[in-house]
Order: structure tokens, then sequence, then C-alpha cells
């Protein structure tokens, strides 16, 4: 997507569910950047959140011509859900909102899938009822393939079928919204497509057990230890920055808009070469960190603690050449450009630690647009 093409948000309506989470508040920096207006739908943003540090001053005052209305609560609650759909009157849907932690999956897996499975049907049902809608897209997961460990990249026509309740609650949001299509959408003149993203990394993700986010805390922690501690070092992933795939969900809807054939199924993931071990991962972010540390700073390592968890896949990759065929889509920032613009992130977001709120949103802001920029410069 090039700068002329965000032009087409300029002043559009749109509702993303999930936009307090690390790529909901990354989306809505960026829709706030094109003058788009947005209607954020969503829990309540942990303490200590990228969308409180970037984007939450914006729910109150216009950003680059758009403006931001931020709902918190609960995609479960579905008369919510539809009340806020109704008064903004959208044009475009993203779906984001989910429980997206494979582990905490294990642990609550009936909340899982209540957030996962039922949270679709009901935006599926809101985007049904609500006339305006002329694109809605779900975002789901790399994770909903049937993955048998065959070494080879999952294409879009290949068996839906995840193992834990993560993945598996993503393999049946794809298929409620593929019955909501057949049944009702497509009669409707609704394009409506799913996203399958690779794992994504990029600064402002404090989530609990992903691992760029663990090696930011031991980075940035106090004390003398600045060891990562490293499940799975061998499982290969298909890492990513975080704008990779939120400008091809930009894409998607602004296509099959102005195209309705285009809608279906996608795959987004990086280059072949991108697609690495999560060992080789933190060692290119440790390197990346230590290259900017300052003089005295101790430097940043990690160990392999072993596979202490439940069950997650091995291997892990995407064919990505249908998107590459139908909207001549190709990443723009490979996986160590990805880790240098983490890295720089975070370093603003230290330096700015002891600043008031509002210059701390500022300066947070300004690094975001600055990545934004550079981005589309590279599109």
């Amino acid at each position: 997507m090039t700068k002329d093409d965000l032009k087409f948000f300029k002043g559009k309506s749109i509702f993303i569910t999930g936009h307090t989470g690390f790529k909901g508040s990354w989306l809505t920096r960026i829709l706030l950047y094109a003058g788009a207006n947005v209607t954020g739908y969503s829990l309540m943003p942990e303490e200590e959140s990228l969308y409180r540090f970037a984007v939450e001053q914006d729910e109150s005052q216009p950003s680059g011509g758009g403006s931001l209305r931020s709902v918190i609560a609960d995609i479960r609650d579905y008369d919510r859900l539809l009340s806020a759909m109704k008064e903004s009157q959208p044009e475009l849907v993203i779906h984001m909102a989910a429980q997206p932690i494979v582990r905490t999956s294990y642990e609550q897996p009936r909340y899982t899938y209540e957030t996962n499975v039922m949270g679709t049907v009901n935006i599926c049902e809101a985007v049904r009822l609500t006339p305006s809608v002329r694109s809605f897209l779900n975002v789901t997961t790399d994770k909903v393939y049937k993955n048998e460990e065959r070494g080879e990249a999952f294409r879009e026509d290949e068996p839906l079928d995840g193992y834990d309740p993560y993945s598996n609650s993503k393999s049946c949001s794809e298929l409620v919204t593929h019955s909501y299509v057949n049944s009702f959408l497509r009669q409707l003149n609704i394009p409506t497509s799913t996203a399958r993203a690779g794992n994504v990394i990029g600064g402002g993700d404090f989530a609990r057990d992903r691992i760029i986010p663990d090696g930011v805390r031991t980075a940035i922690g106090s004390g003398d230890t600045h060891c990562i501690a490293v499940r799975n070092p061998y499982s290969i992933r298909p890492f990513q920055h975080v704008m990779e795939p939120l400008f091809m969900y930009l894409t998607i809807l602004k296509m099959q808009y102005e195209d309705p054939s285009l809608a279906g199924a996608y795959n987004i993931g990086p280059e072949d070469e991108d697609c690495v071990r999560t060992g080789e991962l933190i060692t290119k972010f440790c390197d990346a960190w230590n290259a900017v540390l300052n003089p005295g700073e101790p430097e940043l390592s990690w160990k392999n603690v072993g596979n202490e968890g439940p069950h997650e896949a091995a291997f892990l990759k995407l064919d990505c050449s249908l998107a590459r065929r139908t909207f001549g889509w190709k990443p723009v920032w490979n996986i160590d450009r990805a880790l240098k613009e983490t890295v720089a992130w975070t370093k603003v977001y230290v330096d700015s630690s002891g600043l008031g709120e509002a210059e701390k949103h500022d300066r947070i802001k300004q690094e975001m647009e600055r990545e934004i920029e550079a981005f589309l410069d590279g599109c």
C-alpha cells in the first residue's frame, strides 16, 4: 500500500474490534494518520499498554483530520456491540478482538472459545444487520491449519483444524465467517475476507508469553541479569513487523470495497528467509539491542530453558503466493529491519519514562508516525 492508496481511508468511517490491543493500537494510529473516523470496540486496555501510551489521548481530540471514539465493552456482549455498530454506521469493519495467547487458551479454554468463536458470531451478525457496511475483514491467525509437521508452507485451501484451544477457536472463527458469507453477506453485497497472519513483532507489545516482549522486559529490567529465558528455540515461525499485516488488512478492505470479487481468505507472512527459528530471532534481537547500548550498560543474552509448557507447533510457515498474485503485495521490511525498528521504539519509550503523560504520548506517537512514514516510503 502506498501513501496514495492510504488516502482512500480519509474521512471513511471504520469500526475496529480489539482496538486497545497491540495490533489494534498500531492500526488505530495508522488510520488516524490517514484521517479516518475510527470507532474502536474493545476491553479496557492494560495499565502498561501501547494504547495508553500512544493512542488514548486521541479519543478527545482529532488527529490528522481523523477522529477516534472508543467503546469499552466485551465482544461477547452482542447487544452492546450491535448498538455501537448501529450508532457509528461504518463503511468498513475489521474484527481483531480475541483471546490471542496459546498458553492462556490452555488455562482458560472456555473463555477462549467464548471470545474467539461467539465473538465472531456476534460481529458477523452485527455486520449483517448494519446496512452501511461495504467491506468486512475478520483477522484470524497462521495457526488455523491442521498442522501435521510436514515441513511445508500452508496454503489457503488446506484443512483448518488448529491443535490447541486458541488455534482451534480461530479455525472455528474462519468457519463461522464462511457460513455467514454463504448464508447472508454475499446476498447483502458485503464483501468479506479472512486474513491469516504470521507472528508479529514491533514496538509496544507488552503481552506475556511472547518472545520479543519477554526480551524487551529483560532488556529494560533492573538488576544485573540481562539473560532472556527462551522456550523452544528450534521452533520455526513466520516473524514479521506488525505493520506488514496491518497494511495488508487495509489493502484487502480497500480492494474488495472496489471489487467484491477479490474477497476470500489470504495468508500474510514474511519472505521465506525471515521464517526463522526462535533462537535465531532472539539472537538477532540481542544483537540489535546491544548495538545501541550506552557505555557501561550490560549486554543482553539468552539461554535455552527447554520446552516448558503445553504443546506448540514446531514448524509453521505460510505460502503467501495468493496475496502476491491478487494484490501485487510483498513484504517491505525484513526481520533485521523489523527488529531494528522495535528497538528504536523501545528506546523512545525508555527515554520518555520520566516525562508527563502528554509529553510521553507525543514522543511515542511521533516515533510511531516516523515508522509509518518509513514503511510507506519502502512501499
